[in-house]
């Protein structure tokens, strides 16, 4: 499981280092793809994997669904962690971020997500929480 909140900043090269406690579940290659609300999903391969095969015994008659993979596994590549403990993040997923120095890399659950700090911030209002934890409970998810 991920979770915790780390800042970075990515070089000009665009390589970004990945916090020791993900790597450590994450390994030395894994997928990082478009998330949604404007950040990057990250995957290990044994999670990827288990994603490919839901989809892919899902049918495709839905065009949402057709839209959704599209845009899910066409932004999607593979990253190899450096010596240094960097990856280099494509040009396309930085730019579908925002990001462009400062990064903030969060755990959640079964994925890491990489957001611009700007992004971060502006998608971080816990203000509001009471009632969005009422709206979890009604979908049966309660702590």
């Amino acid at each position: 499981m991920f979770m915790g909140e780390y800042n970075h900043t990515i070089d000009g090269k665009g390589r970004l280092i990945v916090p020791s406690k993900f790597r450590e579940q994450l390994g030395n290659e894994f997928v990082v793809t478009k998330g949604l609300d404007g950040c990057l999903f990250v995957y290990s391969n044994d999670e990827w994997q288990r994603i490919e095969t839901t989809f892919r015994e899902k049918p495709l008659t839905s065009k949402d669904a057709r839209k959704f993979l599209r845009f899910f596994f066409a932004g999607a590549a593979n990253c190899e962690v450096d010596k240094q403990g960097r990856i280099l993040l494509p040009a396309n997923l930085r730019e579908y971020a925002g990001i462009d120095k400062d990064v903030v890399s969060v755990g959640v659950l079964s994925r890491v997500e990489i957001w611009s700090r700007e992004r971060w911030q502006d998608n971080s209002d816990y203000e509001n929480m009471d009632e969005i934890a009422e709206h979890m409970a009604e979908l049966g998810l309660g702590i």
